[in-house]
C-alpha cells in the first residue's frame, strides 16, 4: 500500500517506491473553491523542496502548488487541462497534478503523516 505525507500548505505526495503522486488534499480544494484551471510542468522539470510546482486557478484565486520533496516530474496529469474540476471532484483520486521521481527519500521525513495532517487540519 503506498504511503501518503503532506505539507502544511495541504499538498499530499503518494509514495510508490521511488517515485512520489503529487496533489492536493481535501481540505485544499475546499479552501480554494471551483478549479478553473490548471498550469502544470514539463515533464523532465526538476524540482526542488518547496519550489513551484505547478499553479491552480478558482473562482476565488490563483494559487502554487508547491513540490513537497525534490525531484524531476516523469509524468502530468494532462487530463486536467480539460477538466480542471477534477481537483475538487477527486483530489485524491483521479485530480493528481503530477508524478515525481524523488532525489532524496530523506526529504520525505520532514511531511506529516495521515493522522499528524488530519490533526494539523483540525487546528486551521
Amino acid at each position: 500500500m503506498a504511503e501518503t505525507r503532506y505539507t502544511k500548505d495541504h499538498e499530499y505526495i503518494r509514495i510508490e517506491g521511488d517515485t512520489g503522486t503529487v496533489g492536493i488534499s481535501d481540505y485544499a480544494q475546499g479552501q480554494l473553491g471551483d478549479v478553473v484551471f490548471v498550469e502544470l510542468p514539463a515533464v523532465g522539470k526538476a524540482l526542488a523542496k518547496g519550489g513551484e510546482a505547478a499553479v491552480v486557478e478558482s473562482v476565488k484565486a490563483a494559487s502554487e502548488v508547491y513540490a513537497p520533496v525534490s525531484g524531476e516530474v516523469v509524468e502530468v496529469n494532462a487530463e486536467l487541462e480539460a477538466a480542471p474540476g477534477t481537483v475538487n471532484e477527486d483530489p485524491a483520486g483521479k485530480g493528481w497534478f503530477l508524478k515525481i521521481k524523488l532525489k532524496d527519500a530523506a526529504e520525505l521525513e520532514s511531511l506529516m503523516g495521515e493522522e499528524e495532517y488530519q490533526n494539523y487540519v483540525k487546528t486551521l
